[in-house]
């Protein structure tokens, strides 16, 4: 995790985590929209480090959110290797939802 470091990732809930992970999910779909190749890519990178940042954690914690965690990512990266980009707005809303929640809890 170049931004971040592991031990302030565990630190965040997981509404902070998915929001941040949505972040990246975002800026890959808007990349694609444009037909930006590069920006897109980054932010699958930067997002799949991210998931699998998360995903330690909750290894770690034995988590029962780790499944549904995988599963996001498998859908995600389903919208970009499996020809299903069909779904992008599907997948921004989930990750809105965790970005609302995590700013609710703030307030």
């Amino acid at each position: 995790m170049s931004s971040i470091s592991f031990d302030r990732w565990v630190k965040l809930t997981i509404f902070e985590q998915m929001g941040n992970i949505g972040s990246e999910v975002g800026r890959a779909i808007a990349a694609e929209r444009r037909g930006d190749t590069l920006s897109r890519n980054g932010a699958i990178f930067r997002a799949l480090d991210l998931f699998a940042a998360t995903s330690k954690s909750l290894a770690i914690q034995k988590s029962p959110r780790l499944r549904e965690v995988l599963r996001a990512r498998d859908q995600f990266l389903s919208l970009f290797f499996d020809s299903n980009f069909s779904e992008a707005d599907k997948i921004e809303n989930y990750f809105m939802q965790f970005a609302l929640a995590a700013r609710r809890k703030d307030r």
